[in-house]
């Protein structure tokens, strides 16, 4: 199986590719045609890490619309931060 590259815009390196949009819309082609699967799944844990600090419900729709505003921040613009006083679980393991 070939494994398809792209140029990721947010990790400025090539990098496999995502193998379908993982977003409806727009926004959805944007992210597959720019984006890693390595810089997605490093988005996928920052954002499992904002709806639990922020305890989001995602059946509000303030909550998806400030997820998808860091999402492109993320991707495209200055980054997205963690919340003030973030500080990430110690691993176990190590």
């Amino acid at each position: 199986m070939i494994t398809k590259t792209i140029f990721c815009e947010k990790l400025k390196v090539e990098a496999e590719a995502l193998a379908i949009p993982p977003y409806p819309g727009e926004l959805g082609q944007r992210i597959f045609a720019q984006i890693s699967k390595p810089a997605w799944q490093q988005w996928l844990n920052h954002q499992t890490m904002l709806i639990n600090e922020y305890r989001l419900n995602m059946l509000d729709t303030s909550a998806r619309v400030f997820l998808v505003k860091e999402m492109e921040k993320f991707f495209w613009g200055e980054g997205s931060e963690a919340p003030a006083g973030y500080v990430p679980e110690k691993n176990e393991d190590h």
